[in-house]
């Protein structure tokens, strides 16, 4: 694991009660999504996918973190799959590691997050199991309140806001024709109104963490709009800024992101692992929180996600197009990394760069996403403010000679030889 650098956030308050205690260890993750396949294949030794392999493994490393630096409270801000209906082996997965943390007497919250919701209210979501066996030291944000937990170093509040959705809206009469922009406002009107009333129920001597999975204004999207379920109410960032809390722990958005320079930090822990080539140069992690009451310390911890390299070539001018290639090739490390080449040629380089004689120069990449080809093709001669039918049949045929480039010697004879056609 790698320390990015992280940010900290400091503040005199006036119910600074507890500062001079040891903070409590908070761990915040989120946006998991076990089950996506992209860019992998079929894992004989486990029947899993590749892929699916690469995801558990970064949760490994979440536990493993937590573990070695006793961790007193472990928060996920939501999507713990790709999918609202996972397969069971992805559940029974998620759980083993969940009661890895449980069993060493580190307590979990679990939000439910968008991609957690059932297609129906009145269906479960993917991890309410965990409530409904009443898991020891499991806690399930399915509904928004404040959940106060008790940590080895005492207590903390949880104000928590599952993944917003409209049907709460729906089901009153006042909404049942409205258009879908005005529920959207309708909708971050009652999510903020929530928060502010959860503030104001705060034991002010206990730190306060408040947990989202939802998008906030200003925030910068990733890649998750390609594997986003529904659309989105978006929340003002003042509303999440009240010093009332101590650190709000964000899901939703896989681009890790601090959004307050102030007190409260407003921060997205964003995803685990990539997904795709748009989140190529994001940074993939977690963040541990040092919270204290006014006094909330936080820095981002990066994880080993699998790479992603993109490779351009522009091999136009090279005599030895594929030698070039190589050497391109070369100045990238592919080593584990999912890989995908973009090459530009001559038309007549094509068949001397063939896909069978780059996948060879490419056998230390976990997998090859992509091998694409831009062809340099000679513009067409065009006919200008000329239109075809004020052209004679020798004139258009003579512009067809010059945009095929035939010779000049050559476009004569056949120039002659058409007019005699044409009888001119």
């Amino acid at each position: 694991m790698i320390f990015a650098d992280g940010f900290a956030a400091r503040k005199n308050h006036p119910h600074n009660l507890l500062s001079a205690m040891e903070p409590i260890r908070l761990l915040h993750f989120a946006d998991l999504h076990i089950g996506i396949e992209n860019y992998g294949r079929l894992d004989p030794t486990t029947g899993l996918n590749g892929r699916v392999l690469d995801f558990l493994a970064r949760l490994d490393e979440v536990v493993q973190y937590a573990l070695e630096h006793e961790a007193d409270l472990v928060l996920f801000a939501g999507d713990a799959y790709k999918t609202r209906d996972p397969n069971p082996t992805y559940q029974r997965a998620f759980a083993r590691r969940i009661k890895q943390l449980t069993d060493a007497g580190i307590p979990v919250l679990l939000l439910v997050g968008n991609h957690d919701l059932p297609a129906m209210p009145q269906r479960a979501s993917s991890v309410d199991i965990f409530h409904t066996l009443a898991v020891p030291n499991v806690y399930v944000g399915r509904e928004e309140g404040v959940i106060r937990i008790p940590t080895r170093r005492g207590p903390v509040q949880v104000g928590v806001i599952p993944f917003p959705v409209r049907q709460r809206l729906l089901t009153q009469e006042e909404y049942r024709h409205a258009s879908v922009e005005q529920i959207d406002e309708a909708l971050r009107t009652v999510v903020s109104q929530i928060i502010q009333a959860m503030a104001r129920q705060l034991d002010p001597g206990i730190p306060a963490v408040l947990a989202a999975h939802l998008s906030v204004s200003g925030a910068m999207y990733g890649s998750e709009r390609s594997v986003m379920i529904g659309r989105d109410a978006v929340i003002l960032l003042s509303v999440l800024t009240d010093p009332a809390w101590d650190y709000v722990a964000l899901g939703h958005i896989h681009k890790h992101q601090s959004l307050h320079n102030g007190y409260p930090p407003v921060v997205y822990a964003g995803s685990l692992e990539r997904i795709d080539f748009g989140e190529e140069k994001d940074l993939k992690g977690f963040c541990w929180v040092e919270l204290r009451r006014g006094e909330t310390t936080w820095q981002f911890v990066e994880v080993n996600a699998r790479r992603f390299v993109t490779i351009t070539a522009d091999l136009r001018e090279e005599d030895d197009p594929l030698a070039a290639l190589r050497g391109s090739i070369a100045q990238h490390n592919i080593r584990d990394a999912v890989v995908r080449v973009q090459i530009r040629l001559r038309p007549e380089q094509e068949r001397l760069v063939r896909d069978t004689d780059i996948r060879p120069l490419l056998t230390d990449a976990a997998f090859i996403g992509a091998i694409t080809r831009e062809v340099e093709r000679k513009a067409r001669l065009r006919l200008g403010t000329v239109r075809p039918e004020e052209l004679t049949p020798p004139q258009l045929l003579e512009r067809y000679l010059e945009a095929k480039e035939v010779p000049p010697e050559r476009r004569r004879e056949l120039l002659e030889a058409a007019r005699e056609i044409f009888g001119e």
